[in-house]
């Protein structure tokens, strides 16, 4: 993410490629973009001719720079999370989609994961998430009871 190019970037169709020599699983990876990170990243246009992101004096970010970490760090650990890390947002990110019924396969692709077994290790699905399902099966166990006690 910090080395995205301009080249790799279309605010026009809100999309966005990571190249396959940028991405873990070594498979290029196309981004669709929502608004919020369509308005950051034009939030950059004028800092940098070829780098989107770029530190405060307009050099490029190549690594997590040190202010960053330190200002994440100091973040954490006034929510009492002092060891969640950057890229455990990307977990959230995944079990927010699955709780809300992004489908597996949409969301395999949107993160980038080759295959549903990856992406399981990202998606963690809570309790709540699951409850209705319950829910709805014992509530037509009680239906189907009652039936049989009417006819």
């Amino acid at each position: 993410m910090l080395r995205l190019e301009w080249s790799q970037v279309d605010l026009a169709h809100r999309g966005a490629w990571i190249h396959a020599d940028q991405a873990k699983a070594r498979s290029a990876i196309g981004v669709p973009l929502s608004r919020e990170p369509v308005d950051v990243v034009r939030g950059q246009i004028g800092k940098d001719q070829t780098r989107v992101f770029v530190d405060g004096q307009g050099r490029p970010l190549d690594e997590w720079p040190t202010r960053a970490q330190k200002a994440w760090k100091a973040a954490c650990a006034t929510i009492g999370k002092p060891r969640f890390r950057f890229h455990d947002l990307r977990h959230t990110w995944a079990s927010w989609h699955a709780q809300h019924g992004t489908p597996e396969l949409a969301l395999q692709a949107l993160g980038g994961w080759k295959t549903a077994t990856m992406l399981r290790r990202y998606a963690h699905l809570a309790l709540e998430h699951l409850r209705p399902y319950a829910e709805a099966q014992f509530g037509r166990s009680a239906e189907r009871k009652e039936e049989t006690k009417i006819g």
